[in-house]
């Protein structure tokens, strides 16, 4: 049997841990930064010069937000290029409209601590802008974050882009999404608990 291939689009490296639905996949990972040792050394931008329809799936966390706004079609134009017929791509993004009401009502400043996460301390800035200390330590730019997304925004992008069904969630200031190119089997349906609509 055949396993299905995962694209980890800008996952760092693979001692980071993909979600658990994932476990029967091949897993490849496509990065910028050749530090990470990644499978593919690619800008996500430049997706469809890769051979079309290889990935049963792709999984992008935390990455989109690092392209400007004009440059999220390109980047999910890529995801439907490399993505087989029924494939999907969960993307996963910080929730801005979450983060400015979690803000507000705090009273933070964009200096103060948002939350504490492994990597250590995170302020309101760093999630609108990029982890300020990944910035600064690599001097690379492109850990900048250069748009943001609502959930409204974000799935208004995926279904500009020729996606034909998506869900979203949302929580702990993130949204998370699943796109689909084409529909979803009932396999993928149940590894996701999707409902039957």
């Amino acid at each position: 049997m055949t396993l299905k291939k995962v694209l980890n689009v800008g996952g760092n490296n693979k001692a980071i841990p993909l979600p658990p639905q994932y476990a029967d996949f091949e897993h490849f990972l496509l990065d910028i930064d050749p530090r990470g040792s990644p499978d593919i050394v690619c800008d996500a931008r430049k997706l469809t010069t890769l051979e079309s329809s290889q990935f049963d799936a792709v999984y992008c966390s935390h990455n989109l937000e690092h392209y400007y706004r004009h440059d999220v079609p390109k980047v999910l134009a890529g995801f439907l290029h490399v993505l087989k017929d029924g494939g999907f791509a969960q993307i996963r993004v910080p929730d801005i409209g979450d983060v400015m009401r979690v803000t507000l009502e705090r009273g933070l400043d964009i200096d103060d601590i948002l939350y504490q996460s492994p990597a250590g301390p995170i302020m309101v800035l760093d999630v609108l802008y990029g982890y300020s200390i990944e910035i600064e330590r690599s001097g690379q730019d492109f850990y900048a974050h250069k748009t943001g997304f609502t959930q409204k925004s974000l799935l208004a992008a995926l279904r500009r882009s020729g996606f034909s069904k998506t869900y979203s969630g949302v929580g702990n200031l993130e949204i998370s999404a699943l796109a689909f190119k084409g529909a979803p089997d009932q396999v993928t349906r149940a590894l996701f608990n999707l409902p039957h609509d």
